[in-house]
């Protein structure tokens, strides 16, 4: 097969992640046969899968969350305590000693203006403490917290994986879904620590497999029915309903038909919406009581349950309890609707803002008859020609961008923070959503003065970090080889330092354009 310089670029920019520095040879390996290096990730066996040791399960962190609670609920408890204590002690210092007893060297009062600085460690006074106009001990950091501690490990293992795949199609799979099916944050502590094990246990064992089995786990995550309150819905007949005068909570309903399947103007209606909510009226999950079952399951509450039948989109479902709900989103899973919505969206991710029209019915019509085949559906994507034809015009969102940039100059990220913040300043943090329709995925969203001039600062900080140690020229051939344009290539060698022309290269047409 003759040598494709341009389907490298494609294959690397459009589908992947960008080439890795070093010696991995990624833009020569996909120059040769551009298809196969994208296919090659997809039949690796359990390619999205992210299993770490150190990583735990949504139950797992549940129990930890509930027991930082618990202490920190203790910790609360007690300070009224030590403020009471502390106050005594107050009010013996000034009461005379008894002639007989001298004062403790660590509770002996400084002479002058000089006050007691507690050693931190230790909690005596420090020489230094006891000089006149001492300075404040400066605060040691504190400590993080099981949240912050999880959130950090969870990012960092996305982000190495990201940086060792190969082509990183699987890696860009994973991030398109999970801002599909999205969750926030900022929603609080315990979502913050189930960001990274929702994408784990809900997202990554289906990108490759069914659209159904993707919703199911999706919708019955703890994480999911937490960022949308269903676990406060209550059919207004049930008896729990009854009893404490609730009523449904539509969140998860509405979003389910309009982001996550059926689409704004998928052919479904108010009622439906509403008759969706009763249906899965139930579905929540165990709290730090354990009443439902250990903490951090998902859970049906038969007595959240609203009962009787329920018209859904022109059919009725019978069923009762928990799979009166699980019918309702296969059938939603299979619509019509669903299969446009989904190749739509996919195909605009991935080739051009404005899709061709046969890309997408061509998609489409496999996600049908494959009984929405995820990968069926991505090989289709790889295989069509007008994902190779189309002009490469997207430009890269923050995260994409970072991760390409980490890629190039071959450096394992060791600590999350860097990333983490350079997303923020982007505009695109971590697993935190402006809303629950994801980040945009068009160029109006990344492409406005301000934040290119965001962007150029962030190139400009990477050149300054990694200062002399690599030639942009030679990166040049690694990123893009013979794609690179001339004027690329004149403007970076016209640089006046190396620095200068690192911050070039990554501000170019070929590291920023996919």
């Amino acid at each position: 097969m003759a040598r494709d310089p341009q389907g490298a670029l494609v294959a690397l920019n459009r589908f992947g992640l960008g080439a890795r520095g070093g010696a991995a040879g990624d833009f020569s390996s996909a120059a040769s046969d551009p298809r196969g290096f994208v296919k090659a990730e997809l039949f690796r066996p359990n390619a999205a899968l992210l299993d770490l040791p150190n990583l735990q399960t949504t139950p797992d962190l549940a129990r930890a969350f509930f027991d930082y609670q618990a202490e920190q609920d203790r910790e609360r408890a007690a300070q009224p305590k030590v403020a009471d204590a502390m106050a005594s002690v107050a009010t013996d210092a000034k009461s005379p000693a008894p002639e007989a007893t001298a004062p403790k060297p660590d509770t002996q009062m400084a002479d002058g203006n000089a006050t007691m600085q507690p050693n931190a460690v230790s909690g005596t006074v420090t020489p230094d403490a006891m000089k006149p106009n001492a300075a404040p001990a400066k605060e040691p950091p504190q400590p993080l917290n099981i949240i912050q501690k999880t959130f950090r490990a969870e990012a960092l293992a996305r982000l190495q994986r990201a940086n060792i795949a190969e082509s990183g199609f699987v890696e860009r799979l994973v991030a398109f879904w999970s801002n599909h099916f999205c969750i926030s944050a900022n929603k609080a502590g315990l979502e913050r620590m189930w960001c990274g094990s929702f994408e784990r246990e809900a997202i990554r064992p289906h990108v490759l497999g069914r659209f159904a089995d993707m919703l199911k786990a999706v919708e019955q995550h703890p994480a999911m029915i937490f960022f949308l309150d269903n676990q406060q819905s209550m059919g207004p007949n049930s008896r729990a309903g009854i009893n404490r005068n609730k009523g449904i909570n539509e969140n998860l309903a509405r979003e389910i038909m309009e982001l996550h399947t059926l689409g704004v103007g998928g052919g479904y209606t108010q009622d439906d919406v509403t008759s969706l909510a009763r249906i899965i009226s139930g579905w929540t999950f165990s709290g730090r009581n354990g009443r439902l079952g250990p903490p951090g399951h998902f859970a049906f509450v038969a007595n959240f349950h609203e009962p009787g039948a329920h018209k859904l989109l022109g059919k009725f479902y019978d069923e009762e309890g928990l799979a009166q709900g699980e019918a309702a989103l296969s059938d939603i899973a299979r619509h019509p609707s669903t299969a446009k919505f989904i190749a739509t969206k996919f195909a605009r991710h991935f080739v051009a803002d404005d899709p061709p029209p046969a890309l997408v019915a061509r998609l489409e019509n496999v996600f049908r008859k494959t009984d929405g085949d995820l990968k069926a559906m991505t090989l289709a994507l790889v295989d069509s020609d007008e994902a190779w034809s189309v002009p490469m015009t997207k430009l890269r969102a923050p995260y994409e961008y970072l991760v390409a940039s980490g890629r190039l100059i071959a450096r394992m990220p060791e600590e999350p923070m860097r990333y983490l913040g350079g997303l923020n300043v982007l505009g695109q943090p971590l697993w935190t959503p402006p809303g629950p329709n994801g980040f945009a995925d068009t160029n109006a969203a990344w492409a406005a003065p301000e934040n290119m001039k965001l962007r150029l600062d962030i190139a400009s900080t990477i050149s300054s970090r990694v200062g002399d140690a690599f030639d942009p020229r030679a990166l040049l051939d690694v990123m893009a080889g013979e794609a690179a344009s001339s004027e690329t290539r004149q403007t970076i060698n016209r640089a006046e330092t190396k620095q200068q022309a690192m911050a070039l290269l990554l501000m170019s047409p070929e590291f920023q354009r996919r």
